[in-house]
């Protein structure tokens, strides 16, 4: 009965928010994704709140649109320049640790007078709040307890469960940026195919029709010889 109910505290912990620990800050900042059309000859830029003492992983791929190429800068809270590239078409870049306030995330296409770019970038955060509230359950089962479930096993295994399980996410959805921009691609190559298949067609029928007409022309222009 002792090791019954202490699984069932153990389970009931697990699933509940922990008293005091969950309530007290700011709730964790959700990591993000965004997908927007950039015009011609012009630059945009947001704006993303991070917490203090946390990694930012900024990745961001252009999938659409001539070149596909951009200008990408990266600024901190106290507007220092940390990440400046020129004409890139992707890019992964970590702030760690980072300072707490609005990071500003440029993306410009002021070098193209024609054509509009279509821009994904991802935001992840990977803060240590997520660890301390994990500590904050342990700390509540008595010593003899955690010998008898190995907290210590369990924490590590949901630690590694959720680390991949959030990089999976987060090659998924990096897969579907990269299949947004083949496809484009391909659409591109099609149109154009598609385009100089209709002018060939166009040319061969307006040879075949002036050879047809010039060959008329040398028949009729022979009158029969008068006897």
């Amino acid at each position: 009965m002792m090791a019954a109910g202490s699984a069932l505290f153990l389970a009931l912990w697990l699933l509940l928010p922990p008293v005091g620990v969950g309530g007290a800050g700011p709730p964790p900042i959700q990591d993000g994704e965004f997908t927007f059309l950039l015009p011609a000859g012009r630059k945009q830029c947001f704006y993303q709140s991070a917490p203090a003492n946390a990694s930012l992983e900024a990745e961001y791929q252009v999938i659409g649109g001539a070149g596909l190429d951009v200008d990408f800068t990266l600024e901190s809270p106290q507007g220092v320049l940390l990440v400046s590239e020129s004409r890139k078409a992707d890019g992964v870049h970590t702030v760690e640790p980072t300072e707490a306030g609005d990071y500003k995330l440029c993306f410009d296409n002021s070098f193209s007078t024609i054509s509009e770019k279509l821009v994904f970038f991802e935001l992840i955060f990977d803060s240590l709040q997520d660890d301390e509230e994990v500590e904050g359950w342990a700390e509540a089962v008595e010593p003899e307890e955690m010998l008898d479930v190995k907290m210590e096993d369990i924490k590590e295994s949901i630690e590694t469960m959720r680390t991949r399980l959030e990089r999976s996410i987060q090659m998924l959805t990096l897969l579907r940026a990269f299949e947004a921009r083949d496809r484009n691609l391909q659409e591109g190559n099609l149109e154009r195919v598609n385009f100089w298949s209709a002018v060939n067609v166009a040319v061969l029928l307006l040879v075949a029709v002036l050879q047809v007409c010039t060959l008329k022309r040398f028949f009729q222009d022979k009158h029969p010889v008068p006897t």
